[in-house]
């Protein structure tokens, strides 16, 4: 497989259309090489349109799910970043070429391990890797500008909207199938938060967040 067409396609043919139109954005797609985040196995899979299994049923979300969301989150050289769901730790390695630092929380030891080792090998030092349940967050190391769930979660949780700085984001995939929005929450005062809903896809869960109850008595 011709490695370099196969990354221009997917950023020309699956991301670009998607309205991911940011040039940094493209541009950082380029140089992060998904293949080295991808498990072996299913390295053929690296640039398809589709979400990649990565064992203990948690997947690398699809390539232009995880280009759009790095978009709204539009993070900037001096921020502060904490993700939710390391995963492989490639969305890790995207946002590290952006923001200052990143705090990155992985509740499966194997796959915080496989991102530790992915993150080595790119050369990327500014994320941690922490095996942890990121459903609270870390308050201790908060207040932070960015707030990234790789994943879906039924509602947000207000203990995460705790940890922004006024002007900080959180960018999150909400609701319940069929029908989940991007959620990008925005802290505009201590007591304020403003949320637009760009749009719409479906994501596997992240662990361990409340499911709310839907019977209504």
């Amino acid at each position: 497989m011709n490695l370099e067409q196969a990354r221009f396609n997917m950023i020309e043919q699956q991301i670009r259309p998607w309205n991911v139109l940011d040039a940094e954005v493209l541009e950082l797609l380029a140089v992060v090489k998904r293949e080295d985040f991808v498990p072996l196995a299913h390295k053929a899979l690296a640039f398809m349109d589709m979400e990649i299994p990565l064992g203990q049923g948690q997947v690398m979300l699809a390539p232009r799910v995880e280009a759009r969301m790095l978009q709204d989150a539009a993070v900037q050289k001096h921020e502060k970043v904490l993700e939710i769901g390391a995963g492989s730790g490639y969305m890790a390695a995207l946002l590290a070429h952006r923001a200052q630092r990143v705090i990155s929380l992985e509740i499966n030891p194997e796959l915080a391990q496989m991102a530790r080792a992915n993150l080595q090998k790119a050369g990327i030092h500014n994320v941690e890797v922490r095996q942890f349940d990121g459903a609270k967050g870390v308050s201790a190391d908060g207040p932070f500008d960015v707030i990234m769930l790789s994943g879906s979660v039924a509602e947000v949780p207000q203990a995460l909207l705790a940890q922004l700085k006024v002007g900080g984001r959180l960018i999150g995939i909400v609701g319940d199938e069929p029908t989940m929005r991007v959620n990008v929450v925005t802290r505009t005062s201590d007591a304020e938060f403003k949320t637009s809903t760009p749009w719409d896809t479906v994501a596997p869960r992240l662990l361990n967040f409340p499911e709310p109850s839907h019977f209504h008595f």
